[in-house]
Formats: structure tokens, sequence, C-alpha cells
């Protein structure tokens, strides 16, 4: 098969983890038989610096033109950037909700999976126990707060800033279907997650994901206020299968959801619309204050790489290669810093960023 990927390295550690990650593919081309070429684009401080806007017209042809695109991370520090004192639409972050946006990138799947070499680094251990977890949060993307009318003006000599809120059915019906057919390959369990003894949007939400599972009377629903499920998050990972929200609540339990992993440097995610095209990244950030320093964690990239293969190229035994080989060089001992547990430093061996990319490409194998 050949594939066409628009690599999107964007800042910070953003160039240093998308290099392994198209070392492994790369490597899983090799061992299958398969040809990939690659084009890069710029996207969020990069583009600003180049272009003086985060994603230009052209970018988003050559993503449109493309089969798949691999992101490493976008953004500086916010609290000393000159990026962040430019306005919204100009920001780092504005690239990327454009881009979704322009590819109608809809539906966002983040899984949290405790691997079992990794749970002594896991804040929840004694929580856990031998259980671990393994979590999908599918997150409605381009709907809700973040892409609502938003304004900031004086009235009656004080400043007020609104954010709307808005959601369609059909957005919301989507959204849902989505969760359940990913459901019915997973462990048939979907908890919907939303605010309706609050908010309107939830009310709406909750109604139309009801009528959505009777489509699928082979997969269990439920609800949950989502400050309940933030707090059953730290309580009882286990319970969960595929949780399925709407776009703000996604963003911040996604990123709960990643630390009870042991760290955020192990979570992949996929951004997909109604075809087979799609958009991969790791759900952490661009990290400048360690950024060319050889010291990021590049496995979530790696397996957002091995997202990647399995929903737009339909290469299921590929993506499992990757996964497996990340599995055993974690059980052979070899963590990058973020996944050093204090104190057992004798125990594992410190790895770089490259050298990471170096043993997981090391480990594809064909059978």
């Amino acid at each position: 098969m050949k594939m066409n990927v628009t690599c999107i390295p964007g800042d910070g550690i953003g160039p240093e983890i998308v290099t392994e990650a198209k070392k492994v593919l790369d490597k899983v081309c090799a061992v299958f038989g398969h040809e990939i070429e690659y084009k890069d684009i710029l996207m969020g401080g990069c583009s600003i610096d180049a272009c003086g806007e985060p994603l230009t017209d052209q970018a988003i042809a050559d993503a449109k033109a493309a089969d798949a695109v691999l992101m490493g991370s976008i953004g500086g520090n916010t609290s000393t950037s000159p990026w962040y004192k430019l306005p919204p639409h100009l920001r780092p972050e504005a690239g990327l909700l454009k881009l979704r946006k322009s590819l109608n990138l809809f539906a966002n799947l983040r899984p949290a999976y405790l691997y079992p070499e990794l749970k002594d680094a896991c804040p929840l251990k004694e929580a856990t126990g031998e259980k671990g977890f393994d979590m999908l949060i599918m997150r409605e993307l381009t709907g809700g707060l973040y892409f609502g009318d938003r304004k900031t003006e004086e009235v009656d000599g004080e400043m007020v800033a609104t954010d709307t809120l808005v959601y369609k059915e059909s957005e919301i019906r989507r959204i849902a279907v989505k969760a359940f057919d990913v459901a019915r390959k997973r462990r048939k369990n979907v908890i919907s997650v939303d605010k309706a003894n609050v908010l309107d949007s939830s009310r709406l939400w909750r109604k139309v994901v009801e009528e959505v599972a009777l489509d699928y009377p082979d997969v269990t629903l439920s609800h949950m206020l989502v400050d309940n499920c933030a707090m059953q998050l730290v309580k009882d990972p286990s319970q969960f299968d595929v949780v399925l929200t709407e776009n703000m609540f996604g963003d911040i339990l996604s990123d709960e959801a990643s630390m009870i992993t042991g760290s955020i440097g192990m979570l992949p995610s996929a951004s997909l619309n109604d075809s087979s095209f799609g958009l991969y990244e790791p759900s952490h950030g661009s990290a400048p204050d360690i950024a060319g320093q050889n010291i990021a964690n590049p496995i979530a990239t790696i397996l957002s790489a091995a997202m990647m293969l399995r929903y737009s190229f339909n290469l299921d035994k590929e993506a499992d290669a990757i996964e497996e080989a990340v599995k055993e060089i974690l059980k052979d001992g070899y963590r990058s810093v973020d996944l050093m547990p204090k104190g057992c430093e004798d125990k594992f061996t410190k790895t770089t960023c490259s050298q990471m990319g170096d043993l997981i490409a090391g480990r594809i194998t064909n059978c």
C-alpha cells in the first residue's frame, strides 16, 4: 500500500517526537512491504513566525490532499510566549481549531490504557490494584463552547465576557453513532457524560444519545454528570469502557484520564471525520521547557501513528506490531524521563527520545 501522509511537526518538542514516529512508520513499511510519502507543513507558533498566521490556506489544502495527517504538538509557554499576546484568532491553538473545522474532524478518540509495566507510576495504584483500566474517551470536537460566538465588551462600566455553548441535534447524533460503533468492538458499554441537571445543551445531548442507543440493543448505555465522572475516574477508572461527551468536558476529562496512566506522554489520539481520513496526535502539549534536549517521550506520537494505520488505512496487523513493540520495550525496562519512578532509577534504563524511537522500531516484526 502507498500512503500519503501530511505531517505537522509543530512547536516545542513536536519536531523531535514526529521524527521518531516517522522512524517507526518507515520500519513498518520496510517489514510489511508498504510505501509512505510525507509532506511537512507549518501550523502553530512556527507558522505565525514564518507566515504571520497559525494556519495558512495552503497548509489546509495540503492537509486535505493527504490520506491522513500526523501531528506533533503546537504552542508555547502561555506565560512567556509572545504568541499569546496576539488576538485569540492569531494564537497557535486557533490554527488547530481551524484545521479541525476545515477537515470536519468531529470525533476525537482518546484511549487511556494502564500498561502493567507502568502501574507503579500510576498515582492511583492503590485504588486500581491489579484491575488496571482500558478506556476510550469519545469527545465531540467541532461544536460546543469552543466554537460558539464570543465577545468581551464593557457593560455599565465593567468588562463582560461572553462565550456561547451551542449544539445541534445532528452534531450530537453523529458523535453518538461513532461511540456506539466503537463500543461494539470493545466491551459494549457507553457512559454518556453531560451536565443535564443544569444545561439545556446537555438535556438535548442526553435525549439524542438515548435515541441513538435504541439502534444498539447489544450496547449498554448509562449517563453520568461530568463532576461525578471526574470523581469516578479517580475512584475507580476500571468501570469505564467508552466515555461519550461534548467538547469542553471531553477536553478536561481526557487530560485527567491521561495522567492516571502514569504519564501524559503515553496517550495517543485520533480525530476522525465521516470518511477514513483522520488527524493523529499525542494528547500532550509542546513542552517548550524541554524542547531540543532529546528527553521527550515519543511514545504517544508513535501510538498515534499506530492509530493512523488502524483507522485511516485499515492496517490492523501493522498497528498491532507497533503497539506490541511498545509493550516489549516497557517490559524490558526502558523508560523515558517522565516514566522513571522516583527512587527506582537503578531498576530501569533511562532512554532518550531518539533512543526510544530506535528501540521501538527495532522491535517491529511481521509475525
